[in-house]
């Protein structure tokens, strides 16, 4: 029996039991059928999906609200509809990132753009989770530079508790080449808003510089961070971040393959993109895919197109340095902008049909839930085979819990998969120890020699 199995794994395994409406349509991904269907219509602009550390998928709307939706019925619960958000074209209430250490610290990080004095900006804010609202909006970094275009901003949290925020141009195109500003730019901060000591530049927020307005980013296990970028009548981009580098904009635009780019990149330690379109697809909300479920998507970048009202897999070479392969899907529901995976291999995607730049008949906003519905994980088939017992739940000071054959690894974890409490359990029935665990929610992880099966527990 392996003891050592970690509760991420466990409940990732499992599925979330979902109420699977009718398929809206199905594709071909190699041998797997993708059945796409609607989780939740009747949204307003949808900007950010995030899957969080409590099984639900958490969302922005342009003009400033924040929810969590039920990946099981498709419920949508309003956190907080911020007052001051400035929703005009573009603008609007923009990225969303959850902190690592939710259960601890439950932050919720959002960007979006402002009016100060008559004056559009731009600020990163952090508001704290309880009792199922958001509230204690910190400003962490404001006062920059917006317009009703080119604002970007996706937001990305890497492994050093560093967060990643991108900016547009705000339609100053200069200001991108620009190390003084913060336009057009991937800024990195530190959680609580100060500039990281080991920034390219001391002093400096500028991780790279060069965008012209990126909407996409991601980090993959091995540490390699990707994003995509809106080109202008041209050139839309997928790069490969790497830090203190120049992505060229404005002298550059896609590939460096005109005499006058030649120069600038070789002066300017320009890094070419990976990949880019012309005509343009207006790229989005970018993912990475490394799920069995969908086989033929592993190893993949996920990109959602909103002119291009597509979504893209890009196929990553073992390096990490080079696309070797693409292939579209999607087509048939409108401008794309929004992405996340759940643990289970699904994909949800958020249309943006009612920002203005659709066609008339594309009003629905909503998620799609793509899914392989024949997969079944094998710990899902080996869990089918445990069974046990755990109460009170919810509970304080300590938990019983109780098998039907004796000879289990049980392991208490909090909901990002770290172990709180581990012990053996010969017989059939065991105490859980909880003293000292803060309120909130928690997996039980039984481990036996036929399987793993894993529970949702709550600490009041």
């Amino acid at each position: 029996m392996r003891k050592m199995l970690s509760c991420v794994l466990l409940a990732g395994s499992l599925p979330v039991a979902r109420a699977q409406g009718p398929a809206l349509t199905t594709f071909p991904v190699g041998t797997t059928t993708v059945t796409v269907s609607a989780l939740t219509p009747n949204l307003a602009t949808l900007w950010e999906l995030v899957w969080g550390p409590d099984d639900f998928i958490w969302a922005t709307e342009r003009a400033g609200r924040i929810s969590r939706v039920n990946p099981a019925t498709g419920e949508v619960l309003p956190l907080l509809t911020i007052a001051d958000v400035t929703q005009n074209n573009e603008s609007g209430l923009l990225g969303m990132a959850l902190h690592p250490n939710f259960a601890t610290q439950p932050y919720v990080y959002v960007v979006y753009n402002y009016t100060d004095q008559g004056v559009l900006k731009e600020k990163l804010v952090r508001f704290t989770y309880a009792a199922g609202t958001l509230g204690g909006g910190l400003v962490l970094l404001g006062g920059i530079v917006a317009t009703t275009n080119h604002s970007g901003s996706r937001l990305l949290i890497l492994p050093d508790h560093t967060i990643l925020m991108t900016t547009g141009d705000a339609l100053q195109s200069s200001e991108a080449q620009n190390r003084a500003s913060l336009n057009g730019k991937i800024l990195r901060l530190n959680l609580d808003g100060t500039i990281p000591a080991d920034n390219p530049t001391p002093g400096s927020y500028v991780y790279t510089l060069g965008h012209r307005n990126p909407q996409g980013i991601v980090q993959l296990a091995d540490g390699h961070i990707y994003a995509s970028e809106h080109g202008p009548n041209n050139d839309d981009e997928i790069n490969k971040i790497e830090v203190g580098r120049n992505y060229g904009w404005p002298n550059v635009e896609g590939l460096c393959n005109l005499p006058a780019e030649m120069t600038f990149c070789t002066a300017n330690n320009v890094r070419e993109p990976l990949m880019t379109w012309t005509p343009t697809i207006a790229p989005a909300g970018l993912k990475y895919y490394d799920h069995p479920a969908i086989p033929g998507w592993r190893g993949s970048l996920l990109l959602v197109a909103l002119g291009g009202k597509r979504l893209v897999q890009m196929s990553l070479n073992a390096a990490g340095s080079a696309i070797i392969a693409h292939n579209e899907f999607l087509n048939t529901f409108g401008r794309l902008r929004s992405i996340c995976v759940s643990p289970q291999g699904q994909v949800y995607v958020g249309t943006s049909n009612r920002d203005g730049r659709g066609a008339p008949a594309e009003t629905d906003d909503r998620i799609l839930v793509l899914e392989n519905r024949a997969y079944m994980p094998s710990a899902t088939r080996n869990a089918a085979a445990i069974s046990f017992e755990l109460f009170p739940n919810p509970a304080r000071q300590q938990a019983t819990l109780r098998l039907l054959a004796p000879g289990a690894h049980v392991t208490v974890c909090d909901l990002l998969g770290r172990r709180l409490r581990e012990q053996a359990v010969p017989g059939t029935t065991a105490t859980l120890d909880l003293a000292g665990l803060p309120a909130g929610r928690y997996l039980v992880a039984v481990a036996t020699a036929v399987g793993t099966a894993t529970r949702p527990l709550s600490v009041e």
